[in-house]
């Protein structure tokens, strides 16, 4: 039990580092596209959120990764969580190294259904099934949000209080895609930290449920934002300049459309990823002004690392489940 809590809690802290790296810079590095607007502000609402965020709106999604998809709740549960998620890390970092803004979310599903596919553990193939069709889904309501957001906002007449109006509605929008983020995306940091904290206090045996102590939770926002600050200069840029050429009228149209793409799971508990949401809105706002505004190069290698991440990281995590059931005192 003395070398687990120390594997849990290092594989947390990269775990949320990274998902700092991946999306909180795409999320910052889209805030930062308004010269205009105080970058500290839009991190420090981002993080707000994010700690408020579970006592505020709960953690269904949390709980979908722990108990929806896989029955972590048996004997050798937590250890199999653990081989999910270092896949999901190992996957996503070789990605993130490269510039490529994939979805942390993804590789994770993969990862903890491969693992404990592989370690003989009941998958719900059916919870698995909503989730990757919510996750498709996701991105689709962001490119035709997008789309339509960005023909309304082309017929809005120029003034000379434009600027202003549109630094307002970019404050409002990002305030909207961080509530987001925190009630969905974000929440599968707190299901990983989560089962750290139960594995350090109760054992290894299963994943029980997770609860969110203030204290923890600020610890994650904190690591979660000294991530975003390490992946800003690659991540961030890329999604907000690599995608399509874009004004700030799309980023706030990207933004709303992200949104609404991610809070339409919430309901269902449903985990999708707010990078593809987002990527997606870009596409749409400017394929309103014609395809030429698109970087399809940029655009088909995200795409492309989109397609990777779920069967890779599966097949690695089905590998390392049935490596676990060679270890002693884990089943």
């Amino acid at each position: 039990m003395t070398g687990w809590v120390p594997a849990f809690t290092v594989t947390a802290v990269a775990f949320v580092l990274i998902t700092g790296a991946n999306d909180g810079a795409t999320l910052i590095g889209l805030g930062l596209r308004f010269p205009d607007v105080p970058g500290w502000l839009t991190a420090a609402l981002l993080t707000a959120v994010l700690f408020a965020g579970p006592y505020l709106m709960g953690i269904s999604v949390a709980r979908t990764f722990t108990e929806r998809l896989v029955a972590f709740g048996t004997a050798g549960g937590a250890a199999t969580f653990l081989a999910g998620v270092i896949t999901a890390l190992v996957v996503v970092a070789v990605l993130t190294n490269r510039g490529l803004p994939t979805s942390l979310t993804l590789a994770l599903i993969g990862g903890i259904t491969g693992a404990g596919l592989g370690a003989g553990l009941p998958v719900s193939w059916s919870g698995v099934g909503t989730v990757l069709a919510a996750g498709a889904a996701a991105p689709v309501a962001g490119l035709v949000f997008g789309y339509l957001l960005g023909v309304i906002a082309g017929r809005v007449p120029a003034t000379r209080r434009m600027p202003r109006l549109v630094r307002a509605a970019h404050l409002l929008a990002y305030g909207l895609q961080s509530v987001a983020y925190a009630a969905n995306d974000g929440q599968k940091m707190i299901a990983v930290a989560g089962v750290a904290l139960a594995v350090a206090t109760g054992g290894l045996d299963a994943v029980g449920e997770i609860d969110v102590p203030p204290a923890w939770m600020a610890a994650l926002t904190a690591l979660f934002f000294a991530g975003s600050l390490v992946g800003l200069g690659r991540v961030g840029a890329r999604l907000g300049r690599g995608l399509a050429i874009t004004r700030p009228p799309h980023i706030v149209c990207a933004e709303v459309a992200a949104s609404g793409a991610v809070l339409g799971s919430v309901a269902i508990g449903c985990p999708v990823s707010i990078t593809q949401s987002i990527a997606a809105g870009v596409v749409g706002v400017a394929a309103r002004e014609g395809l030429r505004r698109i970087r399809w190069q940029q655009v088909a290698n995200i795409g492309l690392a989109w397609l990777v991440t779920l069967p890779a990281a599966m097949l690695l995590a089905t590998l390392a489940g049935l490596v676990l059931r060679l270890v002693p005192g884990v089943r």
